[in-house]
């Protein structure tokens, strides 16, 4: 994190009305971040039809992502949505310190942690140790990981809860409710009620760490043992409500892999294998990890092998929503209109009683997207696919387009697929999206 945040750790806001302040600070300092000068940018790529490069300084960066990180819980998670593709919309230095709440959230005082260690494993809990790092090895909105080796040799990934966060998930989505509705950011007459209250119960998901441990082993069954991947195990024998135990796996957050260091052949592997892997999660694992944060992703040099972590935001997938992009991929590679309405219906994307015109605006866009489904390999890194899609579907929101969202599932895995875009595109990789898809068609 910047030098502004203590190393130290500080307690987690937990009333409402204290969030709510800090969370308007941060939106306080965003706005005046972008100062006048930004509005006028955002008011002339309008009018223009040219994405919008927000011209953040690196100061008004930095307060804004330390209140995030001091927060946690669901407002960090909004800044990390935020920073996953920052290099279209910030400054390059903006979005580099953006990039830093993807996996840096302030620790918790050490008075806290070793309250919570002793609450969940007893006063002698460092008996089971041969060694235990008090310091971080990462802190996210929901918790921080620990190192540790047990008395019995076993390397391990602790992941442990922020206290206070798991309460304040409530008033969170409160908070950014009162916000989104008060402050103009939805188009008028959408109704999100349904989304917060899915990202409520996700948030609950994400904080249940029992329930965590439990997608995690099925997760690491439906993958088997497969040379591409390695899913860490879960240690039941010192996993609590509070503390999950998981192997230690060693890796770098996977959009490292654009750093010159690495060749472009590897970039395209990995991006090809875990592109690979959200078409099995669709169509044959019914169980889709969606939360598309790089740092869920880690990279082994050494093995050659991707790393895969956080299990909290996997979402059962019903075989009948499979079906329904199996159509809408079918009738996009026929150039088949029709079948892209009726597909998107089903879908949820296009609202039963949307007029003509806005039928055809959604299933231009679909049209659109499907450019990544060319037969052959798609260069990601030449592409501005991104930028007309941005304009485009920016004016369809503006011109309120969107006032029905789809069914939450929908909208989660539609955040899994925008995730490895912009993977691919942070990556500038190289992959045959038509070759993975055609088993599946």
């Amino acid at each position: 994190m910047s030098a502004a945040i203590n190393p130290a750790g500080r307690n987690v806001p937990s009333r409402r009305l204290s969030r709510l302040w800090h969370l308007g600070r941060a939106t306080t300092d965003l706005a005046a971040g972008v100062g006048l000068r930004g509005m006028l940018e955002l008011a002339r790529s309008r009018a223009s039809g040219e994405v919008a490069r927000i011209q953040l300084s690196p100061e008004a960066t930095r307060r804004f992502t330390d209140r995030l990180a001091r927060m946690r819980g669901a407002v960090m998670k909004m800044g990390q949505l935020m920073s996953m593709d920052g290099t279209d919309l910030f400054t390059p230095e903006a979005a580099e310190i953006m990039a830093t709440l993807r996996d840096r959230a302030e620790p918790m005082p050490m008075s806290q942690l070793t309250k919570l260690l002793e609450r969940e494993w007893g006063r002698d809990w460092n008996k089971a140790f041969r060694r235990f790092e008090f310091t971080p090895v990462a802190a996210a909105s929901i918790g921080q990981v620990h190192r540790a080796e047990t008395k019995d040799g076993r390397r391990l990934a602790l992941k442990i809860q922020f206290p206070g966060v798991r309460e304040s998930i409530d008033s969170d989505i409160d908070n950014l409710s009162f916000l989104a509705r008060n402050l103009g950011m939805v188009p008028k007459g959408m109704d999100v009620g349904p989304l917060l209250e899915e990202a409520r119960m996700q948030l609950h998901q994400e904080a249940d760490y029992a329930a965590e441990a439990a997608a995690l082993m099925r997760y690491r069954a439906l993958v088997g043992e497969d040379v591409d991947f390695f899913v860490p195990a879960v240690h039941a024998d010192l996993s609590t409500g509070r503390i999950l135990a998981m192997d230690f796996a060693d890796g770098v957050s996977i959009d490292h892999l654009a750093e010159q260091r690495y060749s472009r052949a590897e970039r395209d592997r990995a991006a090809t294998l875990l592109v690979r892997l959200m078409l099995r999660e669709l169509f044959d694992f019914g169980l889709a990890q969606t939360d598309p944060n790089f740092g869920n992703y880690l990279y082994d040099a050494a093995t050659k092998r991707i790393v895969l972590l956080d299990f909290g935001a996997a979402l059962p997938v019903p075989a009948e929503l499979g079906e329904h992009y199996r159509a809408l991929a079918l009738a996009a590679l026929a150039d088949d209109a029709a079948g892209l309405r009726e597909a998107s219906l089903a879908l949820g994307y296009l609202d039963p009683e949307a007029d003509a015109a806005t039928a055809d605006a959604l299933v231009a866009l679909i049209k659109l997207s499907s450019e990544v489904l060319t037969p052959g390999v798609y260069d990601f890194g030449r592409s501005d696919l991104f930028e007309r899609l941005y304009v485009q579907g920016r004016d369809m929101f503006m011109e309120d387009a969107f006032t029905k969202l789809p069914e939450p599932i929908t909208v989660f895995l539609q955040r899994k697929f925008a995730g490895m875009f912009m993977l691919c595109r942070r990556l500038r990789a190289r992959v045959d999206l038509r070759a993975l898809l055609d088993p599946y068609l």
